[in-house]
C-alpha cells in the first residue's frame, strides 16, 4: 500500500476534530442544528487553515443520509464518497484554472438540475478571487437566488479582490491562523497515534516554522520524520530548518549584559560557519526579547514547564525593561536593513554592535567614571569642606564607600579615613540627575523634585503639590533603583509634598528655555534686514515662529 502524507491522512472528517477554528465551528453547528441554512458561504483565511476542509465537512452535514446534522455519521455512502472525493453532487471548482465567463456560465447552467444522489448540490469554488470580472457578474443572479437544492461555498486567501456585490450575498467566515499551542498539541497527538518518538522542543520548532498553517506544519512534520529516520528530535529539526539554537540567542543577551563585544562577534562567526540565516536569527532574537519583556512586566505569565525558564529569569533580572524595548527596536530595524547591507553577515554584525553601543551602563563603569576623573583633595581641604557641606541648607552629603566593583579601578593601597572623607562633597541635584539612566515618568518625577537630604541610606525629595500625580508607580521605585545603582549602596527614597525652597531642575530648565527664546526673538528684531522690512513694508515679526538654535 502506498504511503499517504500526514496532511491528507489526518484531514479532519467532522467539526469535532477541526483544530483552531472554534468560532466558525460554533456558528455552523448552531445553523445546522436549528436548520437556519444560508445558500452561500464564504471562507477566508491564509493557506492551510482549513477552508476546503470546512467546506467538505459542511457538504457532509448537508448530505448525510441520517439527515441535516452538525454531526455527520461518516459511515453512510454519502459521507464516505465525500471523504473519498467522488461524491457526484459535490462539485469542487478551482477558480484559478476556470477564470473565464464561459466556464462559469456552463457551471451555473447545470445548477438548475436536481442533485443525483444527495439532498443538496454543493458547489465549492476554491480561490474564488481568481475569477474574472465577467465571471463574477455572470454568477451574481444565481448566487443571490439559487435553486432550493443548491448551496455555494466559496473559499479565498484574498477577500479584498472579491467584488462587494459578491460579498454581500454570502455569509462570511474569517478563519484564523493556528496558534502555536494548538499546532504543537495536534502534532503531538498525531505522533502519539503514529507511534513516532518525538521531543516537545522539536514540535515547537515545527509549529513556529509553519507560520500558523496546519497543513504546512504537517508537511514539515513529514519531512522531519524522514530527516530523523523515524524520530522527531530537536537537533535534527534545527538542522533541517536551519533554525538558530536558543543558546546563541542567550549568549548574545548575556554578552550585552557583560559588555563583551568579542562574544557578540563570536556568535556571528558561529552562525556564519553553520550557514544559518541571519534574518531568522534576528527574528528569533526579537521573539526572545518579547518573552523577556513579558516576564519583566508579568512574571506570572512564564510557563513553569518552559525548558529555558532559569535562563529567561536570569536575563530578565539582568537587563532593564527600557533596554529590552530599545533592543527590540534595534533588532527589528536591523532585520529590515539586511537587504541594504553590504552582505547579511555585515548587517547582522552591525546590529549586534549597535546593541552593544546602546547597552545599559553597569555599576562598575559608573564607579570607574566617577573615581578616575576625580581630582585629589588634600586632608585640610576635606576637613574644611565637611563642616561647610553639613551646615549648608541647599546641599547635602554623598558618602562614597569602597566596594568590590570600585576596588577594580582604584589604587591597590587601602584608602585612609581622610581619603574617604575627601570623597564627601556637596551634591548638585541636576548634575546627579544627568548621570542617572532615567526616562519617561520617572525622569519627570526627578526633574520636578528638590533634593532636601542625601545621606548614607536615605534620600529625601520635595515635590510640589501641583505635581503630586508624578508619584504613580513604578516611577518612585525606578528612581530609587537608579540612585542605588549609581551610588553603589542601598538608598531609600522618600518623597514629601511641599513647597521647594529653590528652583527644581524642571523650573530652572523652563526658565532657561524662556531666556533662550527671548534672546532669539531679540536677535531677530534687532537684525538690520528685519528692521528695514518692518519700517519700509509694514511687516511684523511673529514671535511664536522663532526657535532658538543654541
Amino acid at each position: 500500500m502506498s504511503y499517504q502524507v500526514l496532511a491528507r491522512k489526518w484531514r479532519p472528517r467532522n467539526f469535532s476534530t477541526l483544530v483552531g477554528q472554534e468560532h466558525v465551528v460554533r456558528a455552523l453547528t448552531h445553523a445546522l442544528t436549528e436548520q437556519r441554512l444560508h445558500h452561500a458561504y464564504l471562507f477566508t483565511g491564509t493557506r492551510g487553515v482549513g477552508k476546503t476542509t470546512l467546506a467538505r465537512i459542511l457538504a457532509k452535514s448537508l448530505n448525510c443520509e441520517t439527515g441535516i446534522t452538525a454531526t455527520p455519521c461518516g459511515r453512510c455512502s454519502s459521507c464516505l464518497e465525500i471523504d473519498a472525493g467522488r461524491f457526484v453532487d459535490l462539485l469542487e471548482v478551482d477558480a484559478a484554472t476556470n477564470t473565464r465567463v464561459d466556464e462559469m456560465r456552463q457551471l451555473l447552467e447545470n445548477a438548475v438540475y436536481a442533485p443525483t444522489r444527495g439532498r443538496f448540490k454543493v458547489y465549492v469554488i476554491d480561490e474564488v478571487h481568481m475569477l474574472s470580472t465577467s465571471a463574477f457578474n455572470a454568477m451574481l443572479k444565481t448566487l443571490e437566488e439559487p435553486p432550493e437544492h443548491v448551496k455555494f461555498i466559496l473559499a479565498t486567501t484574498d477577500p479584498q479582490k472579491i467584488p462587494v456585490t459578491v460579498l454581500s450575498r454570502c455569509l462570511q467566515f474569517n478563519l484564523k491562523q493556528m496558534p502555536l499551542t494548538a499546532i504543537t498539541a495536534h502534532l503531538a497527538h498525531i505522533l502519539d497515534a503514529e507511534a513516532v518518538p518525538h521531543e516537545p522542543a522539536a514540535l515547537a520548532l515545527v509549529a513556529r516554522s509553519a507560520g500558523g498553517s496546519m497543513r504546512d506544519a504537517l508537511s514539515l512534520l513529514d519531512q522531519a520524520i524522514a530527516h530523523g529516520a523515524g524520530r522527531v528530535e530537536e537537533g535534527q529539526v534545527r538542522s533541517m530548518l536551519g533554525a538558530v539554537d536558543q543558546d546563541h540567542l542567550y549568549t548574545i543577551l548575556q554578552a550585552l549584559q557583560a559588555g563583551d563585544a568579542a562574544a557578540l562577534l563570536q556568535v556571528a562567526a558561529d552562525l556564519a560557519v553553520r550557514s544559518l540565516s541571519f534574518g531568522t536569527a534576528l527574528q528569533d532574537l526579537a521573539a526572545l526579547l518579547t518573552r523577556v519583556q513579558i516576564v519583566q512586566c508579568v512574571p506570572g505569565a512564564l510557563d513553569d514547564d518552559a525548558p529555558d525558564k532559569a535562563l529567561l529569569l536570569e536575563v530578565a533580572a539582568g537587563l532593564s525593561a527600557e533596554f529590552i524595548q530599545l533592543a527590540y527596536q534595534i533588532v527589528i530595524i536591523g532585520r529590515q536593513e539586511l537587504s541594504t547591507a553590504p552582505d547579511e553577515y555585515a548587517g547582522f554584525v552591525m546590529t549586534l554592535l549597535r546593541l552593544h553601543a546602546f547597552r545599559p551602563t553597569t555599576v562598575a563603569e559608573i564607579v570607574r567614571s566617577a573615581v578616575q576623573p576625580r581630582p585629589p583633595v588634600s586632608a585640610a581641604a576635606a576637613a574644611v569642606a565637611l563642616p561647610r557641606a553639613a551646615a549648608s541648607g541647599s546641599g547635602s552629603l554623598a558618602v562614597s564607600r569602597s566596594t568590590g566593583a570600585e576596588s577594580a579601578f582604584a589604587s591597590p593601597v587601602a584608602p585612609s579615613p581622610l581619603a574617604l572623607a575627601a570623597t564627601m562633597t556637596s551634591v548638585h541635584w541636576p548634575e546627579l540627575l544627568a548621570a542617572l539612566p532615567l526616562s519617561g515618568l520617572a525622569r519627570e518625577l526627578a526633574l520636578n523634585c528638590e533634593l532636601r537630604q542625601l545621606d548614607e541610606g536615605l534620600c529625601i525629595l520635595c515635590l510640589p503639590q501641583s505635581q503630586a500625580h508624578l508619584q504613580m508607580k513604578p516611577s518612585p521605585d525606578r528612581l530609587q533603583q537608579a540612585l542605588c545603582d549609581h551610588l553603589g549602596r542601598a538608598v531609600t527614597v522618600r518623597i514629601e509634598l511641599g513647597s521647594p525652597e529653590g528652583d527644581t531642575p524642571a523650573v530652572a530648565a523652563g526658565r532657561e528655555r524662556q531666556a533662550r527664546q527671548a534672546r532669539a526673538v531679540d536677535a531677530i528684531e534687532q537684525d538690520i534686514f528685519v528692521r528695514d522690512a518692518i519700517d519700509l513694508l509694514g511687516a511684523s515679526v511673529v514671535a511664536s515662529t522663532i526657535k532658538p538654535i543654541v
